[in-house]
């Protein structure tokens, strides 16, 4: 079997989970399904930056990628930001009593640190999202802008992609590839919009699919060169024809945050 068969069939199983969850799931539910994601996305992360060894911090990855999500499902964005603030503290504290001597070096923690504002921070904001007005339509409109990019990409970057957009990063993303994840982001939002969301305006609903697609496309990069940096091809293997967890929530984890600030603060 190919992995673009794999592909497929993996879409076909997980998303009818996703939409179940989203839709007749409660909140609780919905966190519980997007700290599992966190969970598996930081631990394909710990097994990508960190060595063999250094349980600690690959622990502390993983406790406090569990603690970010239920804050913000628990006490909103305010008791987010007291955790993420007293892990940092915390997480360098650690560090501190850890310390024996002889050479510094901060890389460890630092490693912790950028992980859990990385993943489970940027994953929370769905749970943030889920509690706006309308939230469950924004989570599957922010969706549709993500995958409808994804699966355009795929296929025009297949069909005619010729120019590297950036080689030394990622061999397999072309520029006639990034243009086809504009085109089809914006055009699944405005697909969207007209067919379940009719209180989005239209120019809201490019500009959404137009930013959000660039900075989709910047987070599938900036993964990239944390799996350059780690000499691996994929974050894991645990999605058969996506390659691991992380692979299919890099772009996610930049778009939405945007789509979350830009409800607060540009459409209300």
């Amino acid at each position: 079997m190919n992995s673009h068969i794999k592909r497929w069939i993996t879409g076909i199983i997980a998303l009818p989970t996703i939409f179940a969850v989203l839709i007749y799931g409660s909140e609780m539910a919905f966190t519980a399904l997007v700290v599992l994601l966190v969970l598996g996305a930081v631990t394909e992360y710990n097994n990508m930056v960190f060595a063999e060894g250094l349980y600690w911090e690959k622990g502390e990855g993983l406790v406090i990628g569990v603690l970010i999500p239920l804050a913000a499902y628990l006490g909103g964005i305010h008791l987010e930001l007291a955790v993420v603030t007293f892990s940092l503290i915390i997480i360098f504290l650690l560090f501190l009593l850890r310390f024996k001597g002889g050479s510094i070096s901060i890389a460890a923690p630092g490693k912790v640190v950028f992980g859990f504002i990385y993943i489970p921070l940027m994953m929370s904001y769905l749970i943030l999202m889920r509690g706006l007005e309308e939230g469950t339509v924004w989570i599957f409109f922010t969706l549709v802008l993500a995958f409808s990019g994804d699966i355009s990409a795929f296929y025009v970057g297949k069909s005619i992609g010729k120019r590297k957009l950036l080689p030394d990063v990622s061999s397999g993303k072309t520029v006639e590839g990034t243009i086809g994840l504009l085109g089809g982001s914006i055009a699944g939002c405005v697909i969207f919009k007209f067919l379940f969301f009719p209180a989005l305006s239209l120019v809201h609903a490019i500009l959404l699919g137009l930013v959000g697609s660039v900075l989709g496309q910047l987070g599938d990069l900036c993964e990239s060169t944390i799996k350059r940096a780690s000499g691996v091809k994929d974050s894991g293997f645990l999605l058969p024809g996506h390659g691991g967890i992380l692979d299919r929530l890099d772009s996610l984890l930049f778009i939405v945050p945007f789509v979350y600030y830009y409800n607060m603060f540009v459409i209300k």
